[in-house]
């Protein structure tokens, strides 16, 4: 790891942006909706060290070399973090590809080295983060210590909170209001643990980006993949590497059945499955879906 990431808190902060044209603009369009109180500094009141003072961050942006090396300097007397946009050299950090869902928030950085490959990796992580991701961390925050008291195992805490993640709870919270999503998840801390679990059955793609979203998160949150070999590509690319491999020709409806009924998430991929496979799944109480994959062009 040659940089490590790290988050600020934003609330009550004083963020300085130094610089005009785009370069300006596209930092303070960072900050737009943030709790933070951002300060712009054009022109040579940029290279006045006391308009820095009390900053906690600094960000120094503008096309101009001469500029930016002497806004960078007056803002070095403040002592904050500073960044100077396209001079990783003049900078203490460098910014990422950002993903904002508002309390969640996922970052991609490449050190400062290929700032244009951050922003192409985020197109690919952002299909991955649900548009609702940051109002359900924030829901599920507001209950933490209501869900400590009620799940004090911190493996069925984990269940639970997956559950609610993949489930139609996070989808209602999504589409309601903050009452509704409160409500929701209320029914669920006090409905309990019920230790049912889900079977995803995933069609093999004939490439890899023809995975539809819903199975590449049932993927990422799967305890259990079992897969064919024409499907180990997908399986390196999208499954948890601490989740437990189940050789294919294991993945009977009985062991899949143990395995779901005790609380786990098992991801299946292949071809073919047998049409009994899901009725006998549901009838031992276990959810199961069937993500097809998209047809190739």
């Amino acid at each position: 790891m040659d940089a490590f990431p790290a988050f600020f808190p934003l609330r009550d902060r004083r963020v300085v942006i130094a610089g005009d044209g785009a370069p300006a603009e596209a930092k303070a369009r960072l900050f737009e909706g943030s709790p933070a109180c951002v300060i712009r500094l054009h022109g040579a009141a940029a290279f006045e060290p006391s308009n820095y003072d009390g900053a906690d961050l600094i960000f120094v942006a503008s096309f101009d070399p001469d500029f930016a090396a002497a806004a960078a300097a007056a803002g070095r007397h403040a002592g904050a973090p500073l960044n100077v946009v396209d001079h990783p050299v003049l900078s203490d950090f460098h910014t990422p590809a950002i993903i904002d869902r508002g309390a969640v928030v996922a970052a991609i950085g490449t050190a400062g080295a290929a700032p244009l490959m951050a922003s192409l990796l985020r197109a690919e992580v952002e299909m991955r983060v649900p548009a609702a991701a940051g109002k359900i961390a924030v829901l599920l925050g507001s209950r933490r210590e209501a869900l400590k008291e009620a799940f004090p195992d911190l493996a069925q805490r984990r269940a639970f909170l997956r559950g609610v993640l993949a489930g139609p709870l996070a989808r209602e919270a999504a589409a309601g209001s903050t009452e509704v999503g409160l409500a929701a998840l209320d029914a669920a801390i006090a409905a309990g643990w019920n230790g049912r679990g889900r079977v995803s059955l995933i069609e093999t793609p004939a490439a890899d980006d023809l995975l539809s979203l819903r199975a590449v998160r049932a993927l990422n949150i799967a305890d259990v993949v079992a897969a064919s070999a024409a499907a180990t590509a997908v399986i390196d690319h999208h499954a948890r590497r601490d989740a437990e491999h189940l050789p294919i020709g294991q993945a009977s409806e009985s062991v899949l059945a143990e395995i779901a009924t005790a609380g786990r998430l098992v991801a299946l991929v292949g071809n073919g499955f047998a049409p009994d496979l899901a009725e006998a799944l549901a009838a031992a109480g276990v959810d199961v879906e069937y993500l097809r994959a998209a047809p190739a062009a």
